[in-house]
């Protein structure tokens, strides 16, 4: 079965510097479908702050033909030990929208029936030069619309020069994922993901963009010291 999985680690400076200069490629490793390597930084931090450039905290995100070839990478590899001592989500594919180039999206998704299930959404996007500050100023508040909603385990942004910016959150239920989207959170401001969306549809920020939602299969090791990020049935109850 084809799976998606998603991975954050904090690599020396030189190390993440060549992983950022010399990216991981579906050539390089058996099953590996496509990738996106890129550096971590905080959801609606300031525009000219440290980690919009560049950040020892490195994402990965990754399609694979079958999740015996992730193991055999993260076992196997230099790059994947690497990579392995951090943290990492497996994921199922569940629907798209939008378009991207270069990962193999199923052209027929899911649906989760039961809205008290934990999701998983990311998004990826290759900007347009000129609209880069136009983005910014739309997509800021957006960022902390999501950082601060807790029904969120985990939320980050990402971005890998010159044009990819990329977000990831974990939602406790997908309805309070669909909540956010549709402007019916509790959250001040609730409209603020709908407002960038017209603002989308009006003028594109993007050549590509493209947001994926994902059931959350397993995890493994820690990320800021924590685990769990994946809540139970129970738990998302």
């Amino acid at each position: 079965m084809i799976i998606f999985s998603y991975h954050l680690v904090k690599l020396p400076l030189i190390t993440a510097i060549r992983i950022m200069f010399f990216p991981i490629k579906s050539k390089q490793i058996e099953g590996l479908i496509y990738a996106e390597t890129m550096s971590a930084m905080i959801l609606g931090s300031p525009i000219f702050s440290k980690s919009r450039f560049f950040n020892r905290e490195i994402v990965f995100f990754a399609q694979w033909e079958n999740e015996n070839d992730l193991n055999v990478f993260l076992q196997s590899t230099s790059r994947g030990r690497q990579i392995a001592k951090g943290w990492h989500v497996r994921l199922e594919f569940l629907r798209q929208w939008g378009r991207i180039s270069g990962f193999q999206i199923p052209k027929k998704g899911m649906e989760i029936e039961n809205e008290n299930t934990s999701v998983v959404a990311v998004t990826i996007a290759r900007m347009k030069y000129m609209q880069i500050p136009r983005f910014l100023r739309w997509g800021r508040p957006v960022e902390k619309q999501v950082r601060d909603d807790n029904r969120t385990t985990l939320s980050l942004a990402s971005i890998r020069y010159p044009n990819i910016i990329s977000t990831f959150s974990i939602w406790k239920t997908q309805k309070a994922m669909t909540d956010m989207v549709h402007g019916h959170s509790k959250m001040p401001k609730p409209k603020r993901h709908i407002n960038a969306m017209k603002e989308q549809d009006r003028k594109d920020f993007h050549f590509e963009f493209t947001t994926l939602r994902f059931r959350p299969l397993a995890e493994y090791g820690e990320w800021k010291n924590k685990s769990n990020y994946i809540l139970s049935k129970t738990e998302s109850l």
